[in-house]
């Protein structure tokens, strides 16, 4: 049975991914018009020692991934992760969505300053892809809705880990004293949840702290997020429970407020003359294949080996057809994708033509796991095979 906090879940990120589409729009004209000097400047305005888009970036987005992390930590009680059996098909879907596009690009880039961006292509972005599936109506089954948000979910929980382990702040040193201090407070936090302690202002002040040092420890700030999520009490009577409270509560502003922001602050993306011919072959290759062509061949494959080696089965109304649309929308990586292209280069030129290439694969991918679908999903609903 779908909780209610899933549901709304859904609609916020299909509503979301509808606003971001439009966000994304408005910035790419903005920033190739008349005002294109004052839009980007606008980004860079110094605010207390970083830009307004720094600020966004870095701190904004750790509230987005605080989200993700509670959605995570329902989906691992009450959800579709909650079983090991229903777990392991959107965990092997996940996986081969990743390895297949980051192996994709290693290809590609090996051997060339670009191939430290192989993460760029193994995220999905929710949001995205949630609004795509949801323009098909009502001839998309709930299982497939359900499939298709815990493998993003699932995604973003590798995403997060690939983040941490390869793409460390890129301003500082790895810092193992304040890292320390990080976890020494997370660890106080994860005590007050054994103690019951059902407030959730010092969960905030510790989850503030936790960024701060996790900020200066050289690890990106926005892992602060998930593992602060983690500490916030959950009870399987959602309605109740503070991890309920809380993620209700975050839905909104994070769908219409930070994502957004993200979106114009990173999608400024200025077009010079001659469009895509001054792009690095590899670079842009790498990010268009893995997302259009990697997503959808690694989702159906490790799906299909998971279905067939007899560790899990199909929900019903799935079928191999929907699991490779699926897939085709999960080749939508915009913010995860632009967020780890910021992390991987420091070369602006890479990052804008990673940007750009992200923007023109995601649409791709959208367009065409929309019209596979489709014509795949009839009213009639045919669930075989």
């Amino acid at each position: 049975m779908v909780s209610k906090l899933f549901q709304k879940f859904f609609h916020s990120q299909t509503s979301g991914g509808i606003t971001l589409i439009f966000c994304t729009i408005f910035s790419l004209v903005v920033a190739n018009s008349l005002f294109s000097d004052s839009y980007q400047s606008l980004w860079h305005l110094d605010m207390f020692g970083h830009s307004f888009a720094h600020w966004i970036n870095d701190g904004l987005m750790a509230i987005f991934f605080f989200l993700i992390g509670l959605e995570l930590k329902r989906e691992i009680f009450v959800g579709e992760l909650s079983n090991i059996k229903k777990a392991i098909l959107p965990i092997f879907a996940a996986l081969g969505g990743m390895l297949i596009p980051a192996g994709i690009f290693a290809i590609l880039n090996f051997n060339t300053d670009t191939l430290h961006g192989f993460g760029i292509p193994m995220a999905t972005d929710i949001a995205f892809a949630v609004a795509i599936i949801t323009m098909l109506g009502s001839r998309v089954p709930l299982s497939l809705k359900v499939f298709l948000t815990a493998l993003a979910v699932i995604d973003d929980l590798g995403a997060i880990v690939v983040i941490a382990l390869f793409y460390p702040n890129p301003e500082l040193p790895l810092d193992f004293t304040q890292f320390g201090i990080a976890i020494a407070i997370l660890l106080g936090l994860f005590a007050l949840n054994k103690m019951k302690v059902k407030s959730i202002i010092p969960y905030i002040i510790g989850g503030i702290a936790v960024w701060w040092f996790m900020l200066h420890s050289g690890i990106h700030a926005t892992i602060a997020g998930v593992l602060v999520a983690f500490t916030i009490p959950f009870d399987k009577d959602d309605s109740k429970s503070l991890s309920y409270k809380t993620q209700e509560a975050l839905h909104i502003p994070v769908a219409f407020l930070i994502l957004p922001l993200f979106a114009l602050a990173n999608t400024a993306i200025t077009i010079e003359g001659g469009g895509f011919s001054h792009f690095s072959f590899p670079l842009a290759a790498g990010i268009f294949l893995g997302l259009v062509i990697g997503k959808p061949v690694g989702i159906t494959f490790f799906t299909w080996i998971a279905v067939k080696l007899g560790l899990c089965e199909l929900p019903t109304a799935v079928n191999f057809k929907r699991v490779f649309g699926v897939g085709m929308l999960g080749g939508i990586g915009f913010t995860m994708s632009i967020f780890v292209s910021m992390l991987a280069f420091n070369d602006p030129d890479y990052i804008n033509e990673a940007k750009l290439m992200i923007l023109v694969a995601s649409v791709t991918a959208a367009l065409l796991g929309f019209f596979y679908l489709k014509t795949t999903l009839t009213k009639r609903q045919d669930f075989s095979d």
